[in-house]
């Protein structure tokens, strides 16, 4: 009986352990795209990303002039070419805070007149 209460014992404290590991690794960071730069027309999206790894529940801040840009979440084929339309989201508030749900890669562009086409877009790889 006191050996299967020690075993029983240390398997708790495994587990106690184990949990608090993970929820400590599992915190969400918060990212400004673009940092102070923010989001905005000749951003090299490329450069800000690089060294950065986009989990679940990360959140994004868009920051840009309200009126003057917008977020569009769009497919590959809209994020390659431009395509305005169908959209999968749209944001225009200027402060637009997005959470990652899913992994897999995540585009956004702006719509507004030819800022995609000049480069404001913003492709990540979101992973578990």
């Amino acid at each position: 009986m006191p050996c299967s209460n020690m075993i029983i014992f240390y398997l708790l404290v495994f587990t106690a352990f184990f949990t608090l590991r993970v929820l400590i690794t599992a915190r969400a960071e918060t990212y400004t795209v673009g940092d102070t730069d923010g989001w905005t027309l000749f951003t090299e999206s490329s450069n800000w990303t690089k060294g950065k790894q986009f989990h679940v529940g990360d959140v994004l801040i868009f920051q840009y002039n309200e009126g003057l840009h917008n977020v569009v979440q769009v497919n590959a084929t809209a994020y390659e070419h431009c395509i305005k339309d169908p959209n999968l989201k749209s944001f225009a508030s200027g402060n637009d805070s997005l959470v990652l749900k899913e992994t897999g890669q995540v585009q956004f562009i702006c719509t507004i007149t030819d800022h995609c086409e000049h480069g404001q877009k913003l492709r990540i790889n979101v992973v578990k």
